[in-house]
Parts: structure tokens; sequence; C-alpha cells
């Protein structure tokens, strides 16, 4: 089979990086959370790999945070929508960031 010609395979990795800068991935956890740290390990390794804008935000500044998540933490979302608790899947969340 043929390679594909370099000048295709440039615009292909454009259009991805475009996508990849207009998503955010939102790491919701608290301090001195050994889980909340292996799961920032996985989004920082995915997202810096994507080029994927992320943020943490902790649960015991924010009361609604708190609230919502204090019994899933470590939790991340994916444009606004929870993509997942506990444990962060480095796969799954790299395949979510690229769909």
């Amino acid at each position: 089979m043929a390679r594909m010609s370099p000048i295709f395979r440039r615009g292909e990795r454009r259009a991805e990086s475009k996508v990849s800068r207009e998503r955010l991935v939102t790491l919701i956890g608290k301090p001195d959370c050994h889980l909340c740290e292996d799961a920032q390990e996985v989004v920082e390794k995915v997202c810096g790999d994507l080029g994927v804008r992320w943020e943490k935000k902790d649960i015991t500044e924010d009361e609604e945070l708190h609230r919502e998540y204090w019994e899933q933490i470590p939790v991340v979302l994916v444009d606004g929508a929870q993509h997942t608790f506990w444990r962060v899947d480095e796969e799954r969340l790299r395949r979510a960031l690229k769909a």
C-alpha cells in the first residue's frame, strides 16, 4: 500500500490540533487525595500529548462542586460533561478527546 504524502498528513494534524484546542478537560478533586494525584498525571499526559486545555478544580473551595461530586472524586469532565470518576483510563480519555 502506498504511503500518504506528507503534505496531506500535515493537513490532518492541523485539523485535529484545531479541534483539540477547542476542547476542555476539567479535573475535580481535593488536596491530599492519592486518586486525584493519579488522575492528574493521566490528564496532564493525555492533554499534553493532544494539545488540549485542562483545568483543576477543588471541591473544598466550591460548595456546588462539593455537593455534586464529593462521593466520586476525582471526577473528569470533558467539555463540561462527566467523562469518568475515581480512576482515569488513559486510552479512554484519549479516544474521547479525539472524537
